[in-house]
């Protein structure tokens, strides 16, 4: 699974190249080193009517389009490779919704003696932002008409890197398949949903800080002995 980020680069950096946050009030997004589902976060579309790519603010846990009452449901933070194609809460998303979540590192926990994780941190051996696959859904609040905007990661089966500390990484979409994933044009991108190779990429053990959302600084990051 996928359940924490880091996007602490600023946003020219997190537009991977592809777009802007101008239209952002600027000291809305402060950068994040253990951003958190529930949370709003960068993500990256292409606008329906333009095709122009979009760097936008999006809520991480997913609300369907269909949905009623999101109190009363779950909004999941991940949804797998294996089955976002077919499952209900996924599928419209997948063939005309996806979105790419520039990120500098994400996080994962290995169970060590029973109860007890040790976090990770996972990120590119060059320190530069990446991509993780996700799909996007507009979902209208009844009582406002408010339209609210929400995202999940795709996860698929671990790298030889991730595969040590469990067995499921967010897909990570290359800079050569950017447009492609964004692109409607194509419903069933199915074989971008892949583990992305190990050579590029690194780990290292964090402290547990990292399971609390407040703690959300610099440190976060520092590597640990184990």
């Amino acid at each position: 699974m996928c359940g924490r980020i880091t996007q602490k680069s600023n946003a020219k950096k997190l537009g991977l190249g592809l777009a802007s946050a101008d239209h952002v009030v600027p000291g809305v997004a402060p950068p994040r080193y253990n951003g958190s589902p529930g949370q709003e976060h960068w993500v990256i579309r292409e606008q329906p009517e333009t095709h122009a790519y979009s760097l936008d603010r999006l809520w991480w846990g997913l609300i369907p389009h269909w949905c009623k009452d999101p109190q009363g449901d779950r909004k999941p933070i991940n949804a797998k490779a294996e089955t976002i194609a077919s499952l209900p809460s996924f599928r419209d998303g997948y063939k005309k919704r996806r979105c790419l979540v520039p990120i500098d590192n994400f996080f994962e926990w290995k169970a060590i003696k029973g109860a007890y994780k040790q976090p990770y941190a996972i990120g590119m051996k060059s320190g530069a932002p990446f991509a993780l696959a996700g799909i996007w859904e507009n979902w209208k609040r009844p009582s406002t008409e408010e339209w609210v905007r929400t995202f999940t990661i795709i996860t698929t089966e671990a790298n030889d890197l991730m595969r040590p500390i469990h067995d499921r990484m967010p897909v990570i979409i290359g800079p050569a398949d950017y447009a492609r994933w964004l692109s409607p044009d194509e419903p069933d991108p199915r074989d971008l949903l892949r583990p992305y190779p190990a050579e590029p990429m690194t780990m290292w053990p964090i402290s547990s800080r990292v399971n609390k959302p407040v703690d959300d600084d610099p440190e976060i990051l520092d590597a640990v002995g184990i």
